[in-house]
């Protein structure tokens, strides 16, 4: 049976619409995105579908473009279109990090670097640099690693706060391994970036380690 003859409350659009998209199941919202079905399935159907054959939604939305165009009733534009929305979602979080903004929000700040870094396959060790009154100055993405590690610095992110007349900074990393439990070398890091970042008069506010939907902050955990 086609979507439109289903009950009116029961079409995940107009579900949507009356009721907010929090009141949607994943392949109810994936099905919004897909817009239609293939031949003897709708929309829905092949949402699900989906979400069995990649296991979630996440790794629906993570899958490369080769794993993601190959899938039935996907293909090139799809993935473009899913690309943007990703992207659109990236940069709505980011807004609340605009050059010259204050973070007045800690969870804004969390949810935009966890955006950034959960799901690169890599190890990126990223800095974001504010001012005296915490407005932010810039954020960067300062190295690149492997799966297991990444070779960081400590004058080289120095040299990136004295040029952005930095008054603190915000440290992340992510591991790939997606457990977010620091480890030894983050501690070691971390210590070793806060001693010389003093010396210059830069504060380290905290150091955030982004896993697979967890997240440790070091000033939470007094590690600061």
């Amino acid at each position: 049976m086609p979507i439109t003859d289903w009950p009116y409350n029961e079409r995940p659009r107009e579900k949507l619409l009356a009721r907010g998209p929090a009141a949607l199941s994943d392949a109810e919202l994936l099905a919004i995105f897909l817009r239609t079905g293939v031949a003897g399935k709708t929309a829905v159907d092949l949402a699900r579908e989906l979400l069995v054959e990649f296991g979630t939604l996440r790794e629906l939305l993570g899958a490369d473009r080769q794993r993601f165009c190959v899938a039935p009733g996907l293909g090139e534009a799809k993935f473009a279109q899913l690309q943007a929305v990703l992207e659109m979602g990236r940069r709505y979080l980011g807004e609340s990090l605009q050059r010259g903004a204050a973070l007045t929000s800690p969870d804004d700040t969390r949810r935009y670097l966890q955006a950034r870094l959960r799901d690169q396959p890599y190890e990126v060790f990223c800095c974001l640099f504010l001012d005296i009154r915490h407005r932010v100055l810039a954020f960067e993405e300062l190295f690149r690693g492997t799966l297991d590690g990444s070779a960081v610095y400590p004058r080289e992110v120095v040299k990136r706060a004295l040029l952005h007349n930095a008054a603190a900074v915000i440290l992340a990393h992510n591991h790939p391994s997606g457990v977010a439990q620091p480890s030894r070398a983050d501690q070691s890091l971390t210590a070793s970036l806060e001693s010389a970042l003093q010396l210059v008069g830069v504060r380290v506010l905290d150091h955030l380690v982004i896993g697979d939907g967890e997240m440790v902050s070091f000033s939470e955990r007094g590690l600061l």
